[in-house]
């Protein structure tokens, strides 16, 4: 009888399609719906190849997580922290119709050529927070907006805050990524009155080497234990999001770059700017991959009029959004609009 299973296995299962893995994550995203993506096999968890990887597959893997509809194609190494060495691609050549209901439905090969360098990622909307998400287990308390304040940490339903001790920029500039928000600008002890007796100090020491996902994933003194008084409470502070948008092309996905600062929109000066500045702003923009134009095809979209907001920006490729880069000071430039950022993705 079991033979007979077996047979009737191996003649109804289509060819190269892989065993249904456990289960599918996005890793390294802002929010559960974006990020690398990882399946389950025999309890471990691997990466997808992006060979063949495009909407359909990721509208597949937006649907087996209960998110929303698919939005891009983003690279799997654009997300923090990377694929460790060890851990293996597992599947490649996946080829979706869209309408299935798991990623294990999908036609697929076993990984047999494939390297972390071409970890596919996906790019959902997320239901929860259609707007800027906000993860539940940090939040900076008592400021002006989200990207301001104390810093406190969820355990078991209650805030608790962080203790100055062993912090630092790094440590922030992980905070503000977490939160959806601009560049750390300022952290600094913050003594709060009515937090005392209503907050306890749960993390201390925290050693952050700035790359981690989220405050979680950094070393830290024991949880929970701290010698630490709320005149040492953690303050930071950083840039608000910005929005972006590609103009004087015919499609969303292509054009001039402007950016929205204190309600007005502007330009982006093309000094230092490179194909890792155009792949931030096509993943930000869920408009897939960079196809970095020529100087021709830049010039086409002609030069923009009124403020130029920002000049060198300079980026690793891997942030989530613009705003995460290197930049001069809102409007310090050396800049006229023959110089304006244009940007062409392939979404």
């Amino acid at each position: 009888m079991a033979l007979l299973v077996s047979l009737i296995l191996a003649i109804c299962t289509r060819p190269g399609f892989l065993a249904s893995p456990s289960g599918v994550r996005l890793v390294g995203g802002l929010h559960r719906c974006e990020g690398r993506v990882e399946v389950r096999q025999n309890g471990q968890w691997g990466t997808v190849c992006d060979d063949g990887w495009d909407i359909k597959d990721v509208a597949v893997v937006c649907r087996e997580l209960g998110c929303g509809a698919a939005n891009g194609t983003p690279s799997g190494i654009l997300y923090e922290p990377p694929a460790e060495n060890e851990q293996k691609v597992f599947i490649q050549e996946v080829s979706c119709t869209g309408t299935e209901d798991t990623l294990a439905q999908c036609e697929q090969e076993e990984a047999y050529n494939c390297l972390h360098n071409e970890d596919a990622g996906a790019l959902c909307e997320n239901p929860e927070s259609p707007l800027s998400p906000v993860p539940e287990n940090v939040r900076l308390a008592d400021g002006p907006g989200h990207c301001k304040g104390r810093v406190e940490v969820k355990h078991q339903n209650r805030w608790y805050s962080v203790c100055q001790t062993g912090w630092s920029l790094r440590a922030a500039k992980v905070v503000c990524r977490q939160l959806g928000c601009g560049r750390a600008v300022l952290t600094q002890k913050r003594c709060n009155k009515p937090a005392q007796d209503q907050r306890s100090i749960w993390l201390s020491q925290m050693s952050c080497s700035g790359r981690e996902a989220t405050l979680q994933d950094c070393p830290s003194g024991p949880w929970g234990k701290s010698t630490c008084i709320h005149d040492e409470d953690t303050w930071v502070e950083c840039e608000d999001p910005f929005d972006l948008r590609l103009v004087g092309g015919d499609k969303l996905c292509s054009g001039r770059l402007e950016v929205l600062h204190k309600g007005v929109w502007g330009s982006v000066c093309d000094d230092n700017w490179g194909e890792k500045e155009d792949q931030v702003v096509c993943k930000q923009l869920g408009c897939g991959k960079s196809l970095f134009p020529s100087f021709k095809d830049r010039k086409s979209y002609g030069p923009g009029v009124g403020r130029i907001w920002l000049d060198d920006v300079r980026c690793l490729g891997e942030e989530q959004s613009l705003e995460q880069c290197q930049h001069r000071f809102w409007g310090y430039h050396d800049c006229t609009h023959q110089e304006d950022v244009v940007v062409i993705c392939s979404g």
